[in-house]
């Protein structure tokens, strides 16, 4: 585990208490809100890039640290949960007092198994921890204990599905290899007061159950990169190992880049630390291949060096070199004997202390790319529309349980009424997807009355309105008692475009001479006039023909 340099004659001070627990958060929370955005095709950032040269490659590799989902830690008894008091979940063995001793976490082992053969990872039958030596504050043992050596899986591989943005963005399929996956420990979180001279530790980090996740470079860009991680959360999510929250360091990236010309071997990497969010993925990796270029354009050199992501510049800077190999001096942990699994058995003779990895492959649920894959043989949807559903884990629910109630329903307005009003409503209200008080019936209501007739999109987004925050009212129920009814019929319509084109003289004569841009006006008086219930094509066919009268 890396960290960043900080003066090292600052006084430490082990954490006592914050005003808060929610402020013992990362410093990236301070600038994380989450939104749902409707999907863009892209991570790209807006900004202009430096260098576009076509003869320069990136060439990209990640690192993932992935929390497992688990209510204890790695090595003892304490909680691994996020959010409590400061040091207030630390066992002596977190803190490192003499005598105390290791002992491994059945699930967080069970939770690496599973997370390598949603991988096609290689399971070892054997695998080992060791002692990665490095001193600072966080890590009271002096060491951390990892799997560098022998670790837990290998090999295998994570396909996923790339969206180039821009106006006719085109989606492609990418494979990423997977070096290996193994178990270690988190340290605990050190924070620097520069005002008082002084660096608070606090310990409840320190032992946190992690999975490394090491790619091999076989990225081309930032969009690959951001694209890979997307999909890493969408499978550790959908198997329980990960909550995945960003924000809560749950997840942690780190980026290898370098850049080459074609066909020349791989150049000098730089590596960019602790990635705070998807997007930013995209960007670091982009703005650090850019620079690259730009410094051999320039006739110099790339140095070997750590580097982190600054948002708020949207550029990645220095944070120490990497000239001199540190060596973490490592050596087998010798409190803990090598971590056995069988492979073949479904019932291993030792139950308690040997995992069957059949039998956890058996438990697998079904992943992401077969969700996709499902969602567009089964129900015709086009392969972005099943990305956006299988990214959001609650609004595939909502499509699948919808779809399943009533198979006339149609999928394609399920799908669109989900990721563009449903979302909508919600970021209206400031509502995330988890805390809404919509239910898969309401939906499925909503759904009905649209695909009936019985109301229009304008309509549909007012009943989300209320549906979102919970309304004891059923869709059909406001539509009755608040008159929401569309008008569909043609006498009822014709009427509602006369009383438009009689209210509004001058347009009409404006667009009879030949100003036809006004009917674009006359359409919005005929839904102004209607209070959004007419049906707009008919309205449109209606108003044409009366204005040739």
């Amino acid at each position: 585990m890396g960290h960043t340099d900080y003066l090292m004659n600052s006084r430490i001070m082990i954490l006592g208490f914050f005003t808060s627990p929610r402020k013992q958060c990362n410093w990236h929370r301070l600038c994380y809100k989450r939104k749902y955005l409707i999907y863009s095709r892209g991570l790209s950032t807006d900004r202009k890039p430096l260098i576009t040269k076509s003869e320069w490659q990136s060439v990209v590799g990640l690192e993932v640290h992935a929390q497992i989902t688990s209510s204890s830690k790695l090595f003892s008894g304490a909680s691994a949960q996020f959010g409590g008091p400061a040091n207030q979940s630390v066992a002596l063995f977190d803190a490192a007092v003499p005598g105390t001793l290791p002992v491994l976490n059945r699930r967080c082992v069970e939770a690496g198994i599973l997370t390598a053969l949603a991988l096609s990872c290689r399971v070892n039958p054997v695998s080992g921890f060791d002692r990665k030596h490095y001193f600072y504050a966080d890590l009271p043992a002096g060491y951390q204990i990892t799997q560098q050596r022998a670790p837990l899986a290998s090999g295998g591989q994570l396909q996923f599905p790339v969206h180039v943005p821009g106006a006719r963005g085109r989606r492609y399929d990418k494979t990423c290899r997977v070096h290996q996956l193994q178990l270690e420990q988190d340290s605990g979180k050190s924070l620097h007061d520069e005002e008082a001279g002084r660096t608070l530790v606090d310990l409840n980090r320190a032992g946190v159950p992690l999975m490394e996740l090491v790619f091999r470079p076989d990225l081309a860009d930032g969009e690959e990169a951001a694209a890979l991680v997307r999909e890493l959360m969408v499978v550790l999510q959908r198997l329980g190992t990960c909550s995945c929250r960003m924000d809560e360091g749950a997840l942690r990236v780190d980026a290898n880049v370098s850049v080459r010309r074609p066909g020349d071997p791989l150049g000098v990497r730089t590596e960019i630390k602790n990635i705070g969010s998807v997007r930013a993925v995209a960007h670091a990796v982009q703005f650090e291949a850019e620079r690259q270029a730009a410094v051999l354009e320039a006739g110099g050199s790339v140095t070997n060096e750590t580097r982190v992501w600054d948002a708020a510049s949207g550029q990645t800077l220095p944070l120490r070199d990497k000239e001199v190999l540190q060596d973490y001096r490592f050596m087998p942990e010798p409190n803990l004997p090598p971590l056995r699994v069988e492979l073949e058995r479904v019932v291993s003779p030792d139950p308690e202390h040997v995992l069957s990895v059949p039998a956890l492959r058996a438990r697998l649920p079904e992943l992401p790319a077969d969700t996709r894959r499902r969602l567009r043989e089964l129900h015709g949807l086009p392969a972005e529309t099943a990305a956006i559903l299988v990214n959001e884990d609650v609004l595939l629910k909502h499509f699948l349980t919808i779809s399943e109630e009533k198979s006339e329903r149609n999928p394609t307005i399920t799908a669109n009424l989900l990721i563009m009003d449903f979302l909508t409503a919600l970021n209206k209200n400031n509502i995330s997807l988890n805390e809404s008080a919509a239910t898969s019936a309401a939906l499925g209501e909503v759904v009905d009355l649209l695909q009936a007739g019985s109301v229009n999109l304008a309509t549909v987004r007012k009943i989300l309105e209320e549906v979102v925050v919970g309304s004891p009212l059923t869709p059909s129920q406001m539509v009755e008692r608040r008159g929401w009814a569309q008008i569909a019929s043609a006498d009822g319509v014709e009427a509602v475009c006369r009383r438009a084109l009689e209210e509004n003289p001058a347009m009409v004569a404006q667009y009879r001479g030949g100003r036809t841009q006004v009917f674009k006006a006359l359409m919005g008086r005929v839904a102004a006039l209607s209070q959004g219930r007419a049906n707009m094509a008919v309205a449109a066919r209606t108003l044409e023909r009366l204005l040739r009268e």
